[in-house]
């Protein structure tokens, strides 16, 4: 694919790839030099919606994979032969890059360049802390809609890597903060109810 393409016209350009059922290595091969930036969009991308479990605790956990690999400075992510050969719906996939596209080509219009220090790829490995927070935020948070504020901080932060652009990367961090407030009162909820049964 196209180095000069947008996040949009990535995700288009995946939706359109040929078959009924499209292979996790096929979509990484796809993202070529942009496979981090990418990969942490497509797994906030379902998180932005109210999903049933077990769809974000699995997002977390392979979005963790992923973050690790960034703290560890590897030039591009290693994902296991077992998940490369998984595949993903061409429906399912092709409904939620519809679901974003209007979202992101708006952001689009308002990203540019900026704050670059935040997006450069020297500032990968701290990104990758802060996406880590996040996936981890994912894995624990309350089911159908506490993982809205934290795919969106995800989406934001990917979009951010991708567009070169500080300011979404800080939005990210912003939406962030408040899904792992939210994450955190369910975690504690759930808790204090352990430890009133059996305490």
């Amino acid at each position: 694919m196209s180095s000069s393409l947008r996040t949009s016209g990535l995700l288009t350009a995946l939706a359109g790839l040929p078959g009924g059922r499209i292979a996790v290595g096929t979509i990484v091969s796809a993202l070529q030099d942009r496979a981090y930036a990418l990969l942490v969009v497509l797994l906030g991308l379902p998180n932005c919606l109210p999903m049933p479990p077990p769809i974000p605790l699995v997002c977390g956990f392979v979005l963790a994979f992923v973050a690790i690999q960034m703290l560890m400075g590897r030039r591009t992510p290693w994902l296991p032969q077992a998940l490369l050969k998984r595949s993903i719906g061409k429906p399912e996939l092709t409904r939620a890059v519809a679901r974003a596209l209007p979202a992101l080509t708006r952001l689009e219009r308002f990203s540019k360049p900026r704050l670059t220090m935040l997006g450069g790829a020297y500032a990968v490995p701290v990104l990758g802390l802060l996406i880590l927070i996040l996936a981890l935020g994912l894995i624990l948070a309350a089911p159908f809609i506490g993982q809205i504020p934290l795919g969106l901080a995800v989406c934001l932060v990917g979009l951010g890597l991708v567009e070169r652009d500080g300011l979404l990367i800080l939005a990210g961090a912003i939406f962030g903060a408040a899904g792992l407030l939210l994450s955190a009162g369910f975690a504690y909820a759930i808790f204090s109810g352990i430890k009133e049964l059996f305490f």
